[in-house]
């Protein structure tokens, strides 16, 4: 074993570490020394949206000492940053393995630092948690979560004032101070039980008012009330407050998908609890078939993501994409509101790089700012903290079935979304139209927009290398040309400038500093390159679109755009 693993090992075996700790790391170095190796060769990182990783012993490991030594450091710079006042911060936590454990111990050694800890007691989707961020006027806040990844992760998600997950210069701040503690000696882990207040019912209920507040057409529900909804929270967080809210926007025919209504840190129907997957959305399809449901809709473990299923024309169940979700929910709130009367002049709407462009032409047709982030809530949360004196901020998402909606949170929210998707259904319903006749609607009227999504997982040791022995390549040499359509433009948000690759001409690209490359065809298409900032893997996100002439011709259309998006894949060697 390398050499300075092994101190690290034997660092563990020395130190001030819980005999069941030690215990599993002296089974590890005998019957597995590979995985023990895995688990100490780094230390895991503390990136700027926090800690996610496997559970287990070790220093590349989320466990007790890992959360610990985190929360050390942000107590560290949030007594810092708020010198002189009381420092208070809001703590919640998913259905996952050990979540309430790590709540738990992130909740006492914020309060042995002498800061005022607002945990929840029981498990709490995410946007609740940013709600209560501001709701509480706390400077901080987490959540113990790994959001959609398999049940052997879990993570630490931490938050700012704003109730949005850390921007600059905060991000890189805590983590220096993180990277500070060097010993888990440096911790406080006891001493301040006192400074921790239980939260539940109350916080609830005020959520729950806000996300009533969202409703354009509560009048429609009360004709529509009786529309089909089959819910899934896939063993999550949802289940806390999705039919509740449901009821409260009047929705009364609400059905729940028995086996995957428990909380379950194990998601034991599904290999991934993630609403993206067909497979972890089939128990949901099944239901929604059995009783003829007009929508679906899946929540994920925290409740921060959602996605929907809609029967098409032929009536069979179809599962829209991020995309799809986000095109049919920015529409419906800047078209309800318009006809409602309640639009305003300087409303403004926020996307991502990556997610579709169509929402662009939507807004510009709309006569409405759409203003454009890097990837992550964190970002929309940052704009809308810029623009809130000047601009009012309608609703924001990305393709990764992320919506925001309102302004009072600061992070995707699943709760609310499933609501505002459930009135859209409602208010197509009640004009005789379905949500997938309404996508063809769009479709026809602003260009038939389709996208795809290739992850490439490089696991072990040298996985990042790879990743970012990939990214030098495309960045040093890009393609002259992609499925035979030239690269016009090369953006590349790390450098900060945009290049046309055909005149020379270069620009500044005016958004943070972020390991991305877009690549912009002569036919329109666009091909964004993304290393994942918490897992080993690295992203391509391909968007293709065309005229969409009539009705009859939408499968041809369709076709030709999927066997275009299938050239760019192979000529890109993606699979």
């Amino acid at each position: 074993m390398d050499a300075v693993i092994l101190a690290k090992v034997n660092n563990w075996l020395a130190g001030n570490y819980d005999e069941e700790t030690k215990g599993e790391i002296l089974r590890l170095q005998k019957e597995n020394p590979d995985e023990l190796k895995d688990c100490f060769y780094r230390n895991l990182e503390f990136g700027t949206g926090g800690l996610r990783g496997i559970m287990g012993v070790g220093t590349n490991r989320i466990n007790k000492y890992t959360i610990g030594m985190a929360t050390q450091g942000y107590s560290n710079y949030l007594l810092k940053s708020f010198r002189g006042q009381q420092v208070k911060v809001a703590i919640a936590h998913d259905s996952r393995n050990n979540s309430r454990f790590f709540a738990e111990t992130a909740a006492k050694v914020f309060a042995a630092n002498g800061i005022r800890v607002f945990l929840f007691q029981s498990l709490r989707p995410t946007p609740e948690l940013s709600f209560t961020i501001r709701y509480l006027g706390c400077q901080g806040g987490v959540v113990c979560t790994a959001s959609h990844n398999p049940k052997e992760y879990n993570g630490y998600k931490a938050y700012w004032s704003d109730g949005g997950q850390l921007v600059p210069p905060h991000d890189n701040r805590v983590i220096e101070e993180v990277e500070k503690i060097g010993s888990v000696n440096e911790v406080k882990w006891t001493g301040g039980e006192s400074h921790i207040t239980m939260v539940g019912k109350e916080m609830d209920e005020a959520y729950i008012s806000m996300v009533k507040n969202l409703s354009v057409n509560p009048e429609i529900i009360e004709r529509q009330h009786n529309l089909c909804i089959v819910y899934t929270p896939i063993h999550g967080t949802g289940i806390k407050l999705v039919p509740e809210v449901l009821q409260r926007f009047g929705f009364s025919n609400v059905h729940v998908v028995d086996e995957q209504a428990m909380p379950d840190g194990n998601f034991p129907t599904v290999a991934y609890p993630n609403p993206e997957e067909k497979e972890t959305m089939s128990l949901g399809l099944k239901k929604a078939r059995e009783i003829d449901a007009d929508i679906l809709l899946g929540t994920d473990p925290d409740a921060d993501r959602v996605g929907i299923g809609v029967k098409n024309d032929q009536g069979e169940w179809v599962l829209m994409n991020g995309n799809q979700t986000a095109v049919l929910a920015f529409n419906y709130m800047i078209e309800a509101r318009k006809e409602k009367g309640i639009s305003q002049p300087n409303d403004m709407v926020v996307k991502t790089i990556v997610t579709t462009d169509m929402i662009d032409e939507i807004a510009r047709q709309s006569h409405i700012r759409c203003y454009n982030v890097l990837t992550g809530f964190k970002w929309i949360a940052e704009l809308i903290r810029e623009k809130e004196k000047t601009e009012n901020y309608v609703i924001g998402g990305e393709e990764s079935y992320g919506l925001m909606i309102g302004d009072k949170l600061r992070d995707k929210d699943a709760v609310s979304a499933v609501a505002i998707l459930c009135e859209m259904a409602a208010y197509e319903k009640n004009k005789g139209k379905s949500l997938y006749n309404k996508l063809t609607d769009l479709y026809l009227q602003f260009g038939f927009y389709k996208e795809d999504l290739i992850s490439i997982t490089k696991k072990g040791m040298d996985g990042q290398k790879q990743i970012a022995d990939m990214m030098a390549s495309y960045r040093h040499e890009p393609p002259v040309a992609i499925n035979g359509s030239p690269v016009v433009h090369l953006l590349d948000y790390q450098t900060r400038e945009g290049r046309n690759l055909k005149t020379g001409e270069s620009w500044k690209i005016e958004l943070p500093v972020s390991n991305v490359l877009q690549f912009i065809l002569e036919d329109g298409s666009k091909i964004s390159a993304r290393p994942s900032g918490t897992e080993p893997k690295i992203k391509f996100y391909i968007s293709v679109h065309k005229t969409l002439g009539s009705r009859a011709a939408f499968d041809a259309t369709d076709l030709l755009l999927q066997q275009r998006i299938n050239a760019i894949i192979k000529d890109m060697k993606l699979k």
